[in-house]
């Protein structure tokens, strides 16, 4: 079985079933179910034995299928997975093919009826079964953020790490998340690298920033060029930027004299972005007694101006000038940085091994995601005075004992211990294992001090929902459009994407960054307001900065075209690089089936390809993917004497005479027909060179439709298709292995529930962590 399949065999049952319903749209007359379907399976032997074993018998196998080994209930439910595909060709009008004899309405429902009974009695007989993850190593983006989370350092220490795996389309799978001799090394060398950066056992001293006053603003050709620069109370601040890394307390400095008016003295302040911290009375009048201004202050990272000016009332013959030499910054006072003083904070009055304890106690125990145990940290400890007694300091050992925890696997792996591997039954994870389940689903990190202190009180579980809103609320949510969304819409691989520099000049690195930041953007809202997941196929809205509006040929925020007189007046116009969100106006354009990021990576270099586009959309949407190309089956000509004997839809009808081709482009090439009005990085246009463009189409089912918008409609329509494929997806990425048949009672459970809460995206997430998978865990069964 193909992971890509993984997606589709579970959906197609709940699809099938829900069609005997009425619930699927159809042009097709429904049929009313029978009010007990018959439980017989020699109904499904003789539908098989008069319409599929002519194809997928003993002696033929199209697809490399074959029916005719099923001769009862016990081996459908060994082939669940391909029966639920076998369940969907059918209904679909897929299967038997064209020219073949076709079932009648009877046929077809007594037939599924049968197999769904045998399905239904499997799983009403069957223990809940949350199934088994493999142990899960941290992948890049999880070590990342794990260590910025834990440490407190923020930087890619995983940047020359290998590749991570990718596995059912994602690379959080457990099965594919090897550990090689070569990243063991890399995890050795940046446990080092971090620690090194976040305690510092030998601090340096204060740094002095220090600037005359010749180079402080406001500058200009006219500014006096002696050692002392004068102020007076009507001229700006002399002032001077500097970007502090660390916060603590910082010293200001500065020499000065000056000339008063009469008996009138000058006055000077001393400023931190733009306010007063200290005004000063200068009785210094000369250069040679020049005073010396000081004052300290608490600041934080970040941009700071220090300044110095004359305060003297602003009078009409005000006559004081104040003299400036310099402007001095020294600090910070503690030059450990914030993450030293974080990690390394106790309470000072404790024996020094208790003080060790406490630090490392805390430590591990957030790097493990779970309490340590005695043993643990006492290891830990024997480390630090090992230091000790050989000359080091106390510093220089707890740092050792840190990088020690971050090369242990406890870190490393997530790691689920259980005290009943080989039980069988299903059970509860404990709620430091759930704590970090949910935060690794939806933040790609370490759970945070509320989701911890839930799991010590035991009342995890019992909040689940509320967890759910406030982290997807959250800015760390972000790493659940980053790390599932770009992998579910494979839009990882736009970086890779070349698209012909001839054909495509105005395409660049900064078009596809912000092809990339659209969908990124546009996923985000639905997110952040909690919008049905429906949106994803068709909104009223996007996000565009002016180099993808140019190329979306959008002139405003209201979506007015360019070089069209506007139908909706008060659009701000698109500027600059910055992103703003884009009201779309009634037509082709949005959803991400027509986002440009989307549009390309489902292209090839020299042109579209409807065959990519269509099975994007069975794969990534539907969640229905076609079996693998049969082999010898040569690639569409791309240019010379064969690429321009018609349009593209021409040639790919001549390559559809194929009959090993055909009944698969029967349901790829209409959909990815619906998107030739945008070129192969997502523009729009009329004409594929000298041929109009035909975006019309006729799916299997006989639904016809012209262009994207009416195949967006369609699209809709099949939102239990959709929900189901997406939640599958989701279920993936959250457990961290492939959807498995004993996972059909959990999708059935999320697609109902997002049935009846409008497809609302928080219910999808909400059902998945409160699902038995993600909740339950289980021991080795009999046949493991």
């Amino acid at each position: 079985m193909t992971m890509r399949s993984r997606c589709a065999w579970p959906a197609l049952l709940i699809v099938c079933l829900a069609l005997l319903a009425g619930r699927f749209g159809s042009h097709h007359p429904s049929v009313a179910p029978a009010a007990e379907p018959p439980a017989d399976f020699k109904v499904a032997v003789g539908f098989l034995e008069k319409h599929c074993l002519h194809c997928h018998g003993e002696k033929t196998q199209k697809a490399g299928l074959a029916l005719h080994t099923f001769r009862d209930e016990k081996n459908l439910l060994k082939q669940r997975k391909t029966w639920q595909s076998v369940l969907h060709m059918v209904r679909a009008g897929e299967m038997p093919p064209k020219g073949r004899p076709q079932p009648t309405a009877d046929e077809q429902e007594a037939f599924q009826g049968s197999v769904a009974a045998a399905f239904a009695r499997a799983e009403k007989n069957a223990k809940p079964d949350p199934g088994r993850v493999t142990i899960r190593r941290l992948n890049r983006s999880e070590y990342n953020n794990t260590i910025r989370d834990l440490v407190g350092v923020d930087f890619n220490p995983a940047e020359d790490f290998p590749s991570d795996d990718i596995g059912h389309g994602f690379d959080n799978i457990g099965d594919v998340l090897s550990l090689s001799p070569v990243l063991m090394e890399r995890y050795l060398a940046a446990a080092e690298s971090i620690m090194q950066r976040a305690v510092t056992p030998d601090p340096p001293k204060p740094p002095v920033r220090r600037q005359a006053a010749r180079y402080l603003e406001p500058s200009g050709p006219n500014v006096p060029q002696d050692r002392f620069r004068p102020v007076g109370p009507k001229d700006r601040p002399l002032s001077v930027e500097y970007k502090l890394s660390n916060d603590g307390e910082y010293t200001i400095r500065s020499r000065v004299y000056g000339q008063p008016n009469g008996d009138d003295p000058v006055q000077a302040a001393l400023m931190v972005d733009g306010k007063e911290l200290k005004t000063f009375e200068i009785k210094a009048t000369q250069e040679k007694g020049a005073q010396r201004l000081e004052f300290k202050v608490h600041l934080e990272p970040g941009a700071r101006r220090i300044g110095i000016a004359c305060i003297n009332e602003k009078k009409d013959n005000a006559k004081q000038k104040l003299l400036v030499e310099n402007l001095e910054l020294e600090g910070p006072a503690d030059t450990r940085p914030a993450s030293h003083r974080r990690l390394l904070a106790c309470d000072a009055a404790k024996p020094k091994r208790e003080q060790t304890q406490e630090i490392l106690q805390r430590f591990a125990s957030k790097a493990y995601r779970r309490p340590t145990t005695p043993n643990e940290i006492e290891r830990l400890v024997k480390l630090v005075e090992a230091v000790e007694a050989r000359g080091g300091k106390w510093e220089a050992g707890v740092q050792l004992a840190m990088q020690a925890v971050l090369v242990s696997p406890k870190f490393l792996f997530r790691v689920e211990l259980d005290d009943r591997p080989e039980a069988p039954e299903a059970r509860p994870l404990d709620e430091f294992q759930l704590a970090s389940r949910l935060s690794y689903f939806l933040w790609s990190t370490m759970p945070d001090e509320e989701l911890l202190e839930l799991a010590k009180k035991k009342q995890l579980t019992a909040n689940l929902d509320a967890q759910v809103r406030r982290m997807l609320k959250d800015p760390k949510a972000g790493e659940l459009v980053d790390n599932f969304a770009m992998q579910w819409l494979q839009l990882r691989r736009l970086q890779a994407q070349t698209p012909d520099a001839r054909l495509f000049p105005n395409f660049n690195d900064q078009l596809r960054s912000a092809m990339l930041r659209e969908t990124q953007l546009f996923f985000e809202e639905i997110v952040r307001e909690d919008r049905s997941i429906l949106t994803l196929l068709d909104a009223d809205f996007t996000y565009l900065n002016e180099p993808l509006a140019r190329h979306y040929g959008i002139a405003d925020t209201l979506g007015n075209r360019q070089g069209q007189k506007p139908t909706k007046p008060g659009g701000k116009p698109i500027r600059g690089r910055e992103f703003v969100r884009v009201s779309l106006q009634p037509g082709d354009r949005g959803g991400l089936l027509t986002q440009a990021s989307i549009l390309t990576v489902t292209s090839n270099p020299t042109r579209t390809s409807p065959v990519k586009r269509g099975r994007w959309v069975l794969e990534q949407i539907l969640g229905t993917p076609p079996p693998p190309p049969p082999p010898d089956v040569p690639e569409l000509a791309e240019e010379g004497k064969a690429a321009s004997t018609g349009s593209l839809r021409q040639r790919m009808e001549l390559h559809r005479a194929n009959v090993a081709c055909a009944n698969c482009h029967a349901r790829m090439d209409p959909l990815g027909f619906a998107f030739e009005n945008f070129d192969a990085v997502g523009a729009w246009r009329a004409r594929d060179g000298e041929f109009a463009i035909d975006s019309s189409g006729v799916l299997p089912d006989g639904r016809s439709f012209k262009g994207p918008g009416e195949l967006k409609t369609i699209l809709r329509d099949k939102k239990e298709l959709f929900g189901r494929c997406l939640t599958e997806k989701m279920l993936t990425y959250a457990l961290g292995r492939g959807v498995e048949y004993y996972d059909t009672p959990t999708i059935n459970k999320v697609t109902a529930a997002l049935e009846k809460h409008d497809y609302k995206f928080s219910t999808l997430v909400t059902e998945i962590v409160k699902s038995d998978p993600f909740r339950l865990r289980r021991g080795k069964g009999p046949a493991e």
